[in-house]
């Protein structure tokens, strides 16, 4: 049980409020992310609520929880809803997204060219930080849709989950820098005057460039600088956009960690990355906690009990039950004082507890149960 002075985690809260339009999943890998993302979502939808999850997780497991064969760019409804509201689901396709991009903001023949090109090809697939960019671009658009009034978002595994904060500086470091706009100027400038521009400016970096890249794939980078104003115009803007929502009280950021010592390290430091940011806190989910029962047998207790019967030889299956006890015990004693580590460092941040689960959940009724857990935590 948490400790009276700390803060509880109130969930049913945050989804039932219609001023609450994202709730933010962040964490690690490998602590439940995804799962707690995809029961909030079906808890808020069984409580009115039209939500949108999407995940920018490549596994596919908030598919397979949610009973359909694959998620792909576009929404997906979920069947099986109980209640009056909707949920759809989707798995962020960071290539797919910024094809789109291109095709709204680029006349036909400009964005076929655009998307043929190889550079971009390779920008739009492997590019660092694409991945946050695309986030940033999604978030925005199902945002600005207007079809949701609860998007709820399933980030990357590890510190990379908060790389999309830093999107909108990091564009514009990438569009403000030194060697793109010596590469824009000669299309601004149009014309002979492009041309002279280009052997007056660039000249002898283009020669030293082409040596080290090689004159077809200097061209392509040229041919979609060209095009990056048409297409890029209000790209940053939008993302500036998004990042300001994410500040704004009708968001929420749920740090999701499991009891474990590293993990609830990462949680503090996405606590502490999100206050630097002024990101609305919601709180923190720990998940997967075994809890020791009121009035358990202590692990000394049972440890001892359990060598007593094992020096008489005596008593070999009670002596075994006694030693999975003992574990148990020991286990939650240690997850106990990593909570206590979390909260004395943070004493502000309000917490909820889920259990560990027998098994896997794999299906609606195991997302249901984990949104009951969290609501009652």
């Amino acid at each position: 049980m948490m400790a009276k002075s700390t803060p509880v985690l109130e969930i049913d809260a945050i989804l039932d409020d219609p001023q609450t339009r994202i709730v933010v999943c962040c964490g690690s890998g490998g602590v439940g992310k995804t799962t707690t993302a995809a029961a909030l979502g079906l808890r808020a939808a069984e409580r009115g609520r039209t939500v949108v999850v999407l995940t920018v997780d490549p596994a596919r497991r908030l598919a397979q929880s949610m009973g359909l064969t694959e998620l792909d760019n576009t929404p997906r409804p979920v069947p099986g809803i109980q209640g009056e509201g909707a949920l759809h689901a989707m798995m962020l396709d960071m290539k797919r997204t910024f094809d789109e991009i291109i095709e709204a903001h680029a006349d036909p023949e400009r964005a076929q060219q655009i998307l043929t090109n190889p550079f971009y090809q390779s920008l739009s697939s492997s590019f660092s930080g694409t991945q946050e960019y695309m986030a940033m671009e999604k978030l925005g658009q199902l945002r600005r849709s207007g079809n949701w009034d609860l998007i709820i978002v399933d980030t990357p595994p590890s510190r990379s989950a908060l790389d999309f904060l830093d999107a909108p500086e990091r564009l514009g470091r990438f569009l403000d820098g030194r060697l793109i706009r010596l590469l824009m100027a000669p299309a601004k400038a149009g014309g002979r005057s492009a041309f002279k521009l280009l052997n007056a400016g660039f000249g002898l970096v283009a020669g030293v460039l082409t040596k080290v890249l090689g004159a077809q794939v200097l061209k392509d980078i040229q041919t979609f600088v060209s095009a990056l104003d048409a297409v890029f115009g209000g790209f940053r803007q939008r993302a500036e956009q998004t990042y300001k929502l994410l500040q704004a009280p009708g968001t929420a950021f749920v740090v999701v960690a499991a009891p474990e010592r590293d993990a609830m390290r990462e949680a503090s430091y996405f606590v502490e990355r999100l206050a630097e940011e002024r990101m609305p806190l919601a709180g923190l989910v720990i998940n997967r906690v075994h809890l020791s029962p009121a009035g358990a047998l202590s692990a000394a207790r049972s440890a001892a009990a359990a060598e007593d019967l094992e020096s008489r030889g005596e008593h070999e299956l009670t002596a075994a039950v006694l030693r999975l006890h003992t574990g148990r015990m020991q286990l939650a004693a240690r997850e106990h004082r990593e909570r206590e580590h979390f909260v004395s460092a943070h004493p502000t941040v309000p917490l909820a507890q889920v259990p560990a689960m027998p098994a896997d959940v794999h299906d609606l009724d195991g997302l249901r149960e984990i949104g009951t857990l969290l609501a009652a935590s």
